[in-house]
């Protein structure tokens, strides 16, 4: 290869992160060629399309869209030509089993009538400071952990200065500074579950995980018309504009290498690929442990990025619409706090959890019958162990309390409703995408163990692997992945062409 030449790169994995990597690299020139076990792109971000129902598999709100458009940017192109978005009202509808309902708002009128539900005159006042704290934690870790990729203690150190190192907020739990500065035990529970963003517990996330409803209220709250999966086939469409080659039904079974190098992949038909560069979209613990083959004495090192929770995927079709719901709901366990600690702590399948619970038909028709409804719900339990999960009966004994809460909370005659039902438990998810443990989210924010930090983008053991994804920094949702994969990129064209520029 000439010293001109660009560095040709092999990406495992079509997910959101592998398709953002890969684009970001093909726009610098890279000639970039994907590989991707399952029959379409997206990963988790996948579709059910069944006797005129259409499910979203996996993530079904879309935040902060900017990070997206900044990817077609990129390919000098407008992400409106490919992926339609639209605006969600209510974000949330939340509901309690003393028959509470309240709705989230981004506007502050509407916002200030579902506080007075509450019957607290102070509560408006609280939560607005509360809103301000979060804006401010948002803005502190956009700037360095976001927008520059920061992956280390060691970087957080270098980038930012003391004064702004002591307001990010480490040094409490998300759910103590949310219990402190709200006092109403609605809107705990509410601002809490925030956390199920990236799949962890608010009674061990640092307390700067509060940011996340800056997230909602700054910049709203959206939908991808047609359905979710059309974000991921926009994103396909302009890979392959730009000349990424993705091949489906291609599955990575091993990764070549000598010493401290990666030499390339070789698939489940026998075929070996050389590169020059390798990025895993594969997460990082499974793609050392299956890939690589790595000893135990090296994995042990990824003992802090633990797997954030797995959960219980249910997407039922009704014969009948259940008004009661909005777009987005919530339905909240009794004690959230003990549902936390018996899927985060005791790693056991809790007996209430709190359900997120999806009807997209409130603002696409199109994705069901007339007459009908589409709902999905999602309570998190625990990832899968090495050894002592719980039997599959366990899984359907869950759905049934699932069902029998939501009858219970306002849904009467929702068992009766259904018409078509799929199930997924976390034995289905680690078939389907290799995640670790089953885990929905990557890797658990979590104060004691990892701060809330992923794993790194580069791998501290092979000068030429890098990753992303869920399990890499800044960590799981749609819009994170789109990030690192951009991240990603730009840390890999800054390293070569560096080596090149010094050449």
């Amino acid at each position: 290869m000439t010293q001109n030449k660009k560095k040709e790169i092999i990406i495992i994995g079509a997910g959101l992160g592998g398709l953002s990597a890969a684009i970001s690299l093909a726009v610098k020139g890279y000639p970039v060629c994907v590989f991707e076990k399952n029959d379409k792109v997206g990963g988790k971000l996948n579709v059910l399309e069944k006797d005129g129902f259409s499910f979203d598999l996996g993530p079904s709100i879309l935040t902060l869209p900017h990070y997206f458009r900044r990817l077609w940017n990129r390919a000098g192109r407008r992400m409106e030509d490919d992926v339609t978005i639209e605006t969600v009202t209510p974000h949330w509808r939340n509901f309690f089993e003393d028959g509470t309902v309240v709705d989230l708002h981004m506007d502050p009128s509407e916002m200030k009538k579902e506080l007075s539900k509450l019957g607290d005159p102070d509560l408006e006042r609280l939560f607005n400071k509360f809103l301000k704290y979060s804006a401010k934690q948002y803005d502190l870790i956009e700037q360095g952990y976001f927008e520059k990729g920061l992956d280390t203690k060691r970087d957080f150190i270098s980038f930012y200065d003391w004064k702004d190192i002591l307001k990010i907020d480490y040094w409490t739990t998300m759910h103590k500074r949310v219990k402190k500065r709200l006092k109403n035990p609605y809107l705990i529970d509410i601002m809490d579950y925030f956390i199920k963003y990236v799949g962890s517990s608010a009674l061990r996330a640092p307390g700067f995980m509060n940011l996340m409803p800056t997230i909602q209220f700054r910049y709203d709250l959206w939908y991808v018309k047609g359905g979710m999966y059309n974000l991921a086939l926009g994103m396909e469409r302009l890979a392959r504009s730009i000349g990424v080659d993705i091949r489906l039904n291609a599955e990575v079974i091993e990764i070549e290498k000598d010493e401290n190098h990666i030499l390339g992949i070789r698939l489940v038909d026998g075929s070996f690929h050389e590169t020059d560069i390798l990025v895993s979209n594969m997460e990082v613990i499974p793609a050392y442990e299956k890939l690589l083959k790595e000893e135990e004495t090296f994995m042990h090192t990824l003992d802090p990025f633990e797997p954030a929770c797995s959960g219980l995927v249910l997407h039922i079709g009704t014969n009948r619409p259940f008004p009661q719901l909005a777009h987005h709901n919530f339905f909240y366990a009794k004690d959230q706090e003990k549902h936390f600690r018996t899927v985060f702590e005791k790693g056991e399948i809790p007996e209430d959890p709190t359900l997120y619970v999806v009807a997209p038909s409130r603002t696409d028709p199109s994705v069901c019958p007339a007459g009908c409804d589409n709902i999905k719900i999602l309570p998190h339990i625990p990832y899968l162990k090495k050894q002592g999960n719980p039997p599959p009966e366990a899984y359907q004994a869950l759905r049934d309390r699932i069902l029998q809460k939501m009858e219970r909370t306002g849904l009467k005659g929702l068992k009766d409703s259904i018409i078509i039902e799929d199930m997924w438990t976390p034995v289905d998810i680690q078939k389907r995408y290799y995640s670790n443990g089953g885990s929905i989210y990557g890797v658990v924010s979590d104060r004691k163990k990892n701060f809330a930090l992923k794993c790194p983008k580069k791998s501290a053991k092979y000068n030429n692997l890098f990753f992303t994804g869920g399990s890499v920094n800044p960590g799981g949702g749609m819009p994170m992945v789109v990030l690192c994969g951009q991240n990603v990129a730009d840390a890999i064209h800054e390293e070569y062409a560096d080596k090149a520029a010094a050449r």
